[in-house]
């Protein structure tokens, strides 16, 4: 089942642990494409400050495999976190929140980053 419909285009900056619709396109080869559901994991302060915000993009189409697909209910659906598809975007790319993920769901996706890329 899709995530609900997008909304008009924010004015606030993203927090962490929220879920935004984000415009992934352009991409190259088997980058994630398309407009959908990305995962802020930077820090507020890096939000609030930077022209770019650190985004883990959401999928409802694989099974969750964790660590590189892991398990997130956002909008009251079941979606997975395609954690090495994680990305830097301009937030010109993002246009409008949808939701946020749990703590514990949020501590699971760090934890997948951690295990790929061995901090």
């Amino acid at each position: 089942m899709p995530f609900p419909a997008r909304s008009a285009s924010p004015g606030a900056a993203p927090k962490r642990g929220e879920v935004w619709w984000a415009r992934l396109d352009p991409s190259l080869g088997s980058e994630i494409r398309k407009t959908r559901p990305c995962l802020v994991l930077s820090t507020d302060v890096v939000n609030r400050y930077r022209r770019t915000v650190v985004v883990i993009p959401l999928s409802t189409s694989p099974e969750a495999s964790p660590p590189l697909l892991v398990p997130v209910v956002c909008a009251g659906r079941s979606a997975v976190a395609v954690v090495d598809q994680i990305r830097a975007i301009a937030k010109e790319r993002l246009e409008a929140r949808l939701d946020s993920v749990s703590t514990d769901h949020l501590r699971a996706v760090e934890e997948g980053l951690r295990q790929i890329l061995e901090l």
